[in-house]
């Protein structure tokens, strides 16, 4: 006689995953201010991952953390995530999930990329003038962008 397993029922839906793979991302930003993280997916496939930071070269030992001295060189998440995307058009009609609204200067690298959907867990800076820019560059070039309603209230990583 055959018996049948029931398969599990509480995991993670591919949108809750992804958005959890950018907010791990996030912890890896040394940034005491703020940690954004982003997340690159096509065809539920990961193609690239990025969080803010100093470029590849520059020590964070060296550059100062302090505002607005950073800003002249952080690299933002999306920015990174664009950058360590192996095939760059695997980017086109992609979708990116990030923590934080992206910035005006993001924005016009995500519409360069051909990056086409945008899910942001915040939008802390949404009455600034650079996130009313971006919202106003991605309407006009045809770039959903939408906040993340996760399924999930929390996900938990436990490396016991």
């Amino acid at each position: 006689m055959l018996r049948y397993i029931v398969k599990r029922q509480n995991y993670i839906c591919w949108d809750d995953f992804f958005m959890g793979v950018a907010l791990l991302a996030s912890q890896r930003s040394k940034d005491p201010h703020t940690q954004v993280g982003a997340c690159i997916i096509k065809d539920k496939k990961i193609i690239g991952v990025g969080y803010n930071g100093f470029p590849n070269g520059c020590s964070d030992d060296e550059f100062s953390w302090e505002k607005p001295e950073k800003y002249f060189f952080i690299v933002h998440s999306e920015q990174n995530a664009i950058c360590n995307c192996l095939d760059k058009k695997e980017l086109i009609d992609s979708t990116m999930f990030v923590t934080l609204f992206p910035c005006n200067e993001c924005a016009k690298i995500i519409i360069q990329s051909g990056i086409k959907k945008i899910y942001y867990l915040e939008d802390k800076y949404k009455d600034t003038d650079s996130v009313i820019a971006s919202k106003k560059m991605f309407d006009a070039a045809k770039v959903s962008y939408e906040k993340f309603i996760p399924k999930k209230e929390t996900l938990e990583i436990n490396f016991k």
